[in-house]
């Protein structure tokens, strides 16, 4: 298993603004060299994230701004599977390229979450975080280290790997799959995870109400551009599609608008 592991940590909301870099890089499953840095964002550091990772202005004074570790990074990530937990980091990497109109480095990104939801049934639904993963695989790491994560997002795959006798290419096209397939092929509630290369991912869409097409098929385009579907609104709802609703149904009320 030939794999590069990535963890960045951010200054704020903007997760163009990173602040921390780690790498691991692994060959044969087992790891054979690591990177870690500070980088400076060339922006404010908001309370909540110092809170988190400790990182603030004093830290990462005279660190590397982003452009400076491109080369670093392509000599690391280019060509290579990339593996990360969530979106997040993938979406931090790219959204700082393209704050300095960097183009983004050619690599395939592999989520550790989505590995894990079909590893473990506990964690097929909710409890996928980083850190609950390795507090059940007994794993002790420092969490919000750049390094760190990276090195336990890797190990959630290699445990995974070895659980399921899934290499590489197999997780690659495992987690384009659902969690479940014997249930997203009957009549169960319709879910779906998201393509991690969707420009959507990260989103989550519920339909409601009658559409023009079967909601199956309907949940298949929303996932191949990424959306994940749920089958009821949340918290974590940011798209509703509201197809043909029956007005007998809604007992003299006006159908709600969604904001």
């Amino acid at each position: 298993m030939d794999f590069i592991a990535i963890d960045v940590e951010t200054a704020n909301a903007d997760m163009a603004s990173i602040c921390q870099i780690g790498l691991a890089k692994f060959e044969n499953g087992i790891l054979s060299d690591e990177w870690k840095t500070y980088v400076d964002p060339e922006d404010y550091f908001d309370f909540f994230n110092i809170s988190i990772h400790g990182i603030d202005e004093s830290v990462v004074e005279g660190a590397p701004k982003f452009p400076e570790l491109t080369e670093t990074l392509r000599s690391y990530i280019e060509n290579a599977v990339v593996v990360c937990h969530t979106h997040f980091d993938r979406v931090a990497m790219n959204q700082a390229s393209q704050r300095y109109g960097i183009a983004a480095i050619n690599c395939t990104w592999l989520d550790s979450a989505r590995v894990a939801r079909r590893t473990w049934d506990e964690c097929a639904w909710k409890g996928y975080g980083l850190y609950n993963l390795c507090q059940i695989l007994g794993y002790d790491f420092k969490h919000h280290d750049a390094l760190e994560d990276a090195k336990a997002a890797a190990h959630i795959l290699l445990n995974a790997s070895n659980k399921t006798g899934l290499d590489i290419d197999g997780w690659l096209k495992r987690v384009r799959q659902p969690i479940d397939p014997a249930a997203s092929s009957s009549g169960s509630a319709i879910k779906r995870d998201g393509n991690p290369e969707g420009a959507f991912y990260g989103e989550v869409l519920v339909f409601t109400g009658a559409l023009e097409i079967p909601r199956r098929e309907a949940a298949d385009i929303a996932d191949a551009i990424g959306f994940q579907v749920t089958s009821g609104v949340t918290k974590k709802t940011t798209f509703l599609v509201v197809g043909d609703q029956d007005i007998k149904r809604l007992a003299g009320h006006e159908r709600s608008q969604c904001r």
